[in-house]
């Protein structure tokens, strides 16, 4: 091998500018703050493969950090003459030479020295690179001449590699390894301690390999192949044939056409082209992507399956968490797709950007459904990552959905049958100032009927890409390992037999409480931004107009009042000033601005006070408590502390079923009171003994507690409507679909009568949902007839109302009912 460390440091230099006339990179974690680095203790990196082209790399990213030069030497005794090593070097004749792991003399230099030296510590940094992140497994004979992971057999096929792939290449920093640490283990042997960080390091590579690009890709024909040969299939045409009297080779035909039909492609040539679109269309539409706790993601990927379970609000969620992933250093997910996307040409790219496809409903189909579940078992199991939504479709109000279970229960069941690999869901939260699809929501949101999901969609969205549509947040939440969660449900999970047909009977609500685990998890990491302040504050006014001062003033005090108790430690809240929040609006259309002598005036306009509701239900839920507090003062000057934490802890059940709050029942009455302190604090309260008194009338202080009432009002009064309309037809009168359909038409006649610019106000889904839960907490049972019967409970719940809504809205809701009877 050519003994490149004499060249003298410029000829190095030449070579490594001359090399970047061509490569361009990709760069994560190139930083002494996301590195972690003690500026007192020597670095040493480490690179995982002998190479002239990775030791250029190395030098120009670190010097471009601003991180100690690889090619200074290390300052202690018998320390190495330069500040990196290679953890694998060629051996055999020259030929013939291979990357074997091999103990390094730096390596072991490094050692000896810390065995020698006792108070020295140096920490190693392992640098990956990847030259286009190929797949280490490739079919196509062109792309396997061309594969990164074949390049470390000869110097012709690296260059080929660099000349290729070097525009695409990926430099991934990690954290320092403590060399201390590892010495520590191994005081009176330096060989062990010198094998044991080799082994550390071997580790560290092969889990960073697979969460970049991922397990080896099989063959697809392979695949859906494999999946007819199963058991559980066999099983399955077997049955069908015998059900339909017909041929077992023709249903087995069948079944090859479902997996057929079902199964992803994933191609990396086809990721870049996506990449390339997709940064184009990112900085056409997008003033940036804030990304928060990436970190947590890239050390979950190494040695788990990650399963993510974003929210959707938009046809570009699955677009962009795949870019982002990408574009950080981990493989794109698979991702379950509807069947309405495998559209000729649209579905061909979509399967080879990692999509799966899948009907929409498995019912009176078990050979299919036997055919997804085994394909879903092949991916966990092979430790693929995943993507899926557990809402099902787009929410068109943002407000988190109630989430559907059926792929979860398939992760479940699949999980049960091969746990060896850790499982790991990752909420993913989307936070928007503006939505492309903002002008087909409204119309749903008026009654149109709901456009079915297509990317042609999307692509009519896209014809408004002039518009600005501001920043976009990706907040990754609280992970959620499924053998912990089984845990706590199923303590026993572990000792119980599996097969691909059993379905224990604890798993139906284990399934369902994870669901609900899943979406609060989401919620936990909404992101706050100007537009969803803006109409918090504006939606909250009688006109939807305010004084330019007064709502910037609203609008940081609101953000302020978050950051004093932040909703969870994965929830962002912006920075900046309530002028600048408002220009930004006015900016993208979102508010018009009437000039004034004594001040301008900011109000919403036609379309955009509907819309804004939107971008206000993205984040109601992180106010739903304080929100609560405020409302018990609309009718009351003065409340007992003790009765405002009963008469919240009594709806919140009801309250946290719809927002998918993330405080148990016994937990609540601690954050009431911790949210009354903050009120007090912020002035919105006062306290005089055990009595809480409101702000004087027409004061700042006033009209801000007014306006945070309003930011919940609308769903304590949805309840009062469907209260109004059982008491009204009787106990024992109505069934809970009739109480539905009705509490839904009284819901929209108000919304007429006194304006509400709330479409889900009387969204059928959040009444229904409503009714479960009186009938789970047994305020509501059903007769033989299925008519409810309600308990003096709900006269409690009534009476209650009072103390809540003002006298003006109980009497239009009930005179609305009297009217409708």
């Amino acid at each position: 091998m050519i003994k490149y460390l004499g060249w003298n440091s410029w000829f190095f230099t030449l070579l490594r500018k001359l090399l970047y006339l061509w490569v361009r990179t990709d760069v994560v974690g190139a930083s002494r703050e996301e590195l972690e680095l003690d500026p007192n203790k020597p670095i040493c990196y480490v690179l995982q493969y002998s190479s002239l082209s990775s030791r250029l790399v190395l030098e120009q990213e670190v010097l471009r950090a601003g991180l100690p030069s690889s090619q200074q030497p290390m300052t202690f005794p018998d320390g190495p003459r330069r500040s990196f090593f290679f953890l694998y070097q060629r051996q055999g004749r020259l030929f013939q030479r291979r990357h074997t792991p091999a103990l390094t003399s730096r390596l072991k230099q490094l050692v000896h020295a810390a065995v020698a030296d006792t108070s020295l510590d140096v920490q190693i940094v392992p640098v990956s690179l990847f030259w286009g992140r190929a797949p280490d497994k490739e079919r196509s004979l062109v792309k396997l001449l061309l594969s990164d992971s074949w390049s470390v057999a000869g110097r012709l096929q690296k260059l080929l590699v660099i000349l290729i792939h070097g525009r695409a290449t990926f430099v991934q920093f990690n954290k320092a390894i403590s060399l201390r640490h590892v010495v520590d283990e191994f005081p009176d042997s330096e060989e062990r301690a010198t094998r044991k960080l080799a082994r550390v390091l071997r580790v560290h590579f092969r889990r960073v390999r697979q969460a970049v690009i991922g397990p080896d890709l099989s063959h697809r024909r392979t695949l859906v192949e494999s999946l007819i040969r199963t058991p559980a299939v066999k099983d399955a045409i077997r049955e069908a044939a015998k059900q339909d009297d017909l041929p077992p080779e023709k249903v087995k035909m069948k079944a090859w056409r479902y997996a057929d039909e079902i199964a992803s492609n994933m191609s990396i040539a086809t990721i870049r082209f996506l990449e390339t679109i997709l940064s184009w269309l990112w900085n056409r539409i997008y003033n940036g992507i804030a990304i928060n706790r990436i970190d947590t993601v890239r050390e979950i990927a190494r040695d788990q399956t990650v399963v993510y379970v974003p929210c959707h609000r938009s046809h570009i969620d699955y677009l962009l968490l795949s870019y982002v992933l990408y574009k950080n250093g981990l493989t794109p997910p698979h991702i379950a797709a509807g069947i309405n996307l495998n559209m000729p040409i649209v579905g061909p790219i979509l399967r080879r950007g990692g999509a799966f496809f899948m009907r929409r409903s498995f019912k009176n189909n078990p050979l299919y459904s036997t055919v997804f579940n085994e394909y879903m078992h092949f991916v966990f199991s092979g430790g693929y990552s995943v993507e899926y939504f557990v809402e099902g479709g787009r929410s068109r109000t943002g407000r988190m959905l109630s989430p559907r279970a059926g792929m979860l229960a398939m992760t479940v069941r699949s999980y049960l049958r091969d746990h060896q690999k850790p499982l790991v869901f990752v909420p993913v939260y989307f936070g928007y100032e503006k939505v492309l699809e903002a002008r087909t929501y409204l119309g749903e949101l008026r009654g149109r009927k709901k456009q079915k999901e297509s990317v042609f969609g999307l692509f009519k969205s896209l014809r408004s890409l002039r518009n600005s549509f501001g920043r976009v947040a990706v907040n990754f939440g609280e992970p959620i390992p499924l053998a912990a969660f089984l845990d706590k449900e199923r303590p026993s999970w572990r000792q119980e037999a599996y097969d691909s047909e059993y379905r224990p009977k604890w798993l139906g609500e284990a399934v369902d409480n994870l669901a609900v685990e899943v979406a609060t998890h989401i919620n936990e990491a909404a992101a706050i931004n100007p537009v969803n302040l803006l109409a918090l504050v504006m939606l909250s006014t009688e006109r939807l107009a305010m004084d330019e001062r007064m709502l910037a003033r609203q609008m940081e005090f609101f953000a302020e009042f978050m950051r004093a108790s932040p909703y969870s430690e994965y929830c962002t809240i912006p920075v900046g000033k309530g002028q600048e929040w408002i220009h930004y609006a006015e900016i993208m259309g979102l508010v018009e601005r009437q000039k004034q002598q004594l001040g301008d005036i900011i109000t919403l306009e036609g379309n955009n006070a509907i819309l804004m509701t939107f971008y206000r239900n993205n984040i109601q839920h992180l106010y739903a408590i304080p929100a609560l507090i405020a409302c018990m003062f609309q009718n009351n000057s003065t409340l007992e502390r003790e009765r405002i934490v009963f008469l919240i802890s009594s709806i919140y059940p009801y309250i946290k079923a719809e927002l998918f709050l993330r405080w148990s029942a016994e937990e609540v009455e601690a954050v009431i009171d911790h949210w009354i302190d903050i009120m007090i604090e912020k002035e919105l309260l006062t306290l005089q003994g055990n009595v809480v008194y409101r702000p004087v009338t027409g004061s700042e202080q006033a009209v801000r507690l007014r306006a945070l009432s309003r930011f919940i009002i609308q769903i304590l009064e949805r309840y009062y409507i469907s209260i109004a309309v059982l008491r009204k037809q009787g106990s024992g009168k109505i069934t809970a679909a009739e109480l539905e359909e009705q509490s839904s038409l009284m819901a929209q006649r108000m919304s007429i009568l006194f304006g509400l610019n709330a479409p889900e106000f009387f969204d059928k889904a959040l009444f229904r949902n409503f009714i479960h839960h009186l009938k789970k907490n047994e305020i509501l049972t059903t007769d033989d007839d299925g008519k409810l019967i309600y308990t003096s409970g709900l006269d409690e719940v009534a009476e209650d109302a009072r103390l809540v809504l003002n006298v003006e809205m109980r009497q239009s809701i009930l005179q609305v009912t009297m009217m409708e009877s």
